[in-house]
């Protein structure tokens, strides 16, 4: 596959990215029936000299004859803006493949939040409302793990680059107008940093039901967490397949001693059969080694109570108006989670919960008035003003 649309090659291309300090890309990538999503394809823009247009690259990271090192370095620049839309599995996938740090991220689905245009918002929707551009897309849903890639995988695939360096630039021109562009650039900062690699801690805690298990029984979860990965990884196929969250809990419930007692167990599957079965078995035996497991530590907050649930409502009413009045996406500002921390700290007369809300810009901007409001310094009301019904805030005293 051969999709460099620059002379040079793809190397000299990135090179031209870093002087011009900007590097726009995206990635095609095949998850199904995997144990790790596979990057099956990496497209690139960059500025033309000139400064009209942009010249793009099609890496194919499946061929062992690409040299991706030129990209892993321009990718931990910090000089270089790195632009994407919707980045944050392309950025897991480029760090853990490319081992190498992303270090200046532009997201412009979350910059198209601060410029008042929603969240969440598809490529195509912004390239519509900001540049008033229309794209053809027709191959999302393919096989990007089959070589050769059709001519139309390889259109669809530049489709993806070719206007986002001028959709980052008509966004960032925006957001510095309405002062805002650090508050994006804030927001972006955590991209740098997602992966996709896979916790065994963390996955162990988000079974289900785990923490109703006995100490022992915590144990042999553990234990059959750790095969399960390793299981999966070694035969590349998804851990549901090899034993579901369900039928793991339940084999460490009853810790089967033979496969005649794990064919009883519902949700084991193909695993109560052959050469897996006795694996399994074995991480169980396994499991009698290892000291017993303390219960899970904090788990999950407990639930608001009714009484609760008004001031809730009454929160969202608020940052509501305040991201109307700002022209900013409501979900930018928090989450139904936030407000509940915050409505159930205030009610027990205890210290504000570290919620994003109640951080930085969005504290300023709303946070810091949310909880003026549940102490009563704050009260909402209804206005009615040139035929139209608004909410009202106005502070007391």
């Amino acid at each position: 596959m051969s999709g460099v649309e620059h002379e040079g090659g793809a190397a000299a291309l990135i090179e031209r990215g870093r002087r011009a300090g900007r590097l726009a890309l995206d990635t095609e990538f095949m998850g199904e029936g995997r144990y790790r999503t596979l990057l099956c394809l990496i497209q690139l823009a960059v500025p033309e000299q000139d400064g009209a247009g942009e010249s793009i690259a099609l890496l194919d990271p499946l061929d062992d004859a690409v040299e991706l090192g030129p990209l892993a370095a321009a990718l931990e620049d910090p000089a270089v803006r790195i632009v994407v839309h919707s980045g944050r599995q392309d950025v897991a996938l480029l760090r853990r493949e490319l081992r190498c740090e992303v270090t200046n991220v532009f997201d412009t689905q979350v910059a198209a939040g601060f410029a008042g245009l929603g969240a969440q918002v598809s490529y195509d929707s912004l390239l519509t409302d900001v540049l008033a551009l229309r794209v053809a897309k027709t191959a999302s849903f393919t096989r990007w793990d089959a070589r050769p890639l059709s001519a139309e995988q390889l259109a669809y695939a530049r489709e993806d680059v070719v206007h986002l360096l001028e959709l980052a630039s008509e966004l960032e021109r925006r957001l510095s107008e309405l002062g805002r562009l650090e508050w994006a650039l804030e927001e972006c900062r955590p991209l740098t940093l997602v992966t996709d690699e896979r916790d065994p801690q963390t996955i162990f805690e988000r079974l289900p039901r785990v923490g109703g298990l006995n100490a022992s029984a915590r144990a042999v979860a553990r234990e059959l967490v750790e095969w399960r990965e390793q299981t999966a990884e070694r035969q590349d196929r998804p851990v549901q397949g090899v034993l579901s969250d369900a039928g793991l809990v339940e084999v460490a419930r009853r810790r089967p001693a033979s496969q005649e007692d794990l064919g009883r167990i519902r949700g084991v599957g193909p695993s109560s059969q052959g050469r897996r079965a006795r694996e399994l078995l074995d991480a169980v035996s396994r499991a009698r080694e290892r000291p017993e497991e303390p219960p899970p530590q904090g788990g999950r907050p407990p639930p608001p109570r009714a009484e609760d649930l008004p001031l809730v409502a009454l929160t969202e009413a608020l940052v509501r108006t305040r991201a109307r009045e700002a022209g900013l996406a409501y979900e930018l500002l928090a989450a139904r989670a936030d407000l509940q921390a915050i409505v159930m700290a205030v009610r027990a007369g205890g210290e504000p919960p570290d919620v994003r809300t109640l951080r930085g810009w969005r504290a300023e901007l709303a946070g810091n008035d949310l909880l003026d409001l549940l102490e009563g310094r704050m009260r909402l009301s209804v206005e009615q003003t040139e035929g139209t019904r608004r909410l009202r805030v106005e502070r007391e005293g």
